[in-house]
């Protein structure tokens, strides 16, 4: 079994394809309620977590996923001794994101045996200095992306208990900070808000990965429940979604047009 979280579906993509190669089937979170999972030991040969790095963490709505998790389903993946492991998103580094996943299931009583990191496409933008990648690193990031998953597919097939995560520099001070700071703050839902150049096609609304945008008069609104994707700006076809004034001149990037092209490569 395959638990994922995505918005821009970078993570979405890496789960897709190692849910391919592995025969594990894959579940998205916001849509999977813990208390209705079954383990088969006939079929569920690990578990795996595939999420996107946020502020050098994991994204809440992950960690709440795990904490929900009920007893009977931990008895039963220690009983079957499935193997648990998990691939952090990123565009350049993880940080001590892995390391807070590994903290979160220990508490649950579950053992991470083997850890990743992959790189894919920068897609933050809500801050200064962060932003999407040129066109060529973006497709570079891509194409090697797909050797990457390839040979990830191939340890978790063979239960290869390892930890290959490029954590970047200073990762215990960037997640010990930045990450409680982007906790409490790193959203403002107040500051959404589209341009004169909406066209009203809700694209933003179909996008968010947790129903957090309605559409009323043919505009979108944003509610209280953000994750912080940044889907709905990716996604927009005439840049209006905005985030105050920050993401005016940035760019745009979103995998699920290309999805089902880079899955069959």
């Amino acid at each position: 079994m395959i638990y994922y979280f995505s918005g821009t579906h970078n993570s979405r993509y890496a789960a897709m394809r190692l849910g391919s190669l592995t025969g594990e089937d894959v579940r998205f979170i916001p849509d999977t309620d813990p208390y209705t999972q079954a383990i088969d030991p006939n079929k569920d040969k690990s578990i795996g977590f595939v999420f996107p790095v946020y502020a050098w963490g994991v994204p809440p709505i992950v960690l709440d996923f795990i904490e929900r998790l009920p007893e009977l389903m931990v008895s039963n993946i220690n009983a079957d001794s499935l193997f648990i492991w998990c691939v952090a998103t990123c565009g350049d580094e993880t940080g001590m994101a892995v390391e807070m996943l590994r903290k979160a299931l220990t508490k649950k009583g579950i053992k991470l045996s083997a850890s990743w990191s992959l790189i894919m496409p920068n897609v933050y933008v809500l801050l200064p200095g962060f932003g999407t990648d040129p066109k060529d690193i973006e497709e570079k990031k891509l194409k090697e992306s797909v050797g990457k998953i390839n040979s990830i597919a191939e340890k978790v097939n063979s239960k290869a208990e390892e930890d290959d995560v490029h954590l970047g520099p200073f990762p215990k001070l960037k997640t010990s900070i930045v990450y409680p700071l982007f906790k409490k703050w790193g959203v403002n839902t107040k500051k959404w808000h589209w341009t004169d150049a909406c066209i009203g096609c809700g694209k933003c609304a179909n996008a968010c990965p947790v129903g957090n945008i309605s559409i009323a008069g043919g505009r979108p609104q944003w509610g209280n429940d953000c994750t912080s994707c940044c889907a709905c700006y990716h996604v927009c076809p005439t840049h209006s979604a905005q985030y105050g004034t920050i993401t005016k001149n940035m760019g745009q990037y979103y995998l699920k047009d290309q999805i089902q092209t880079n899955l069959n490569s």
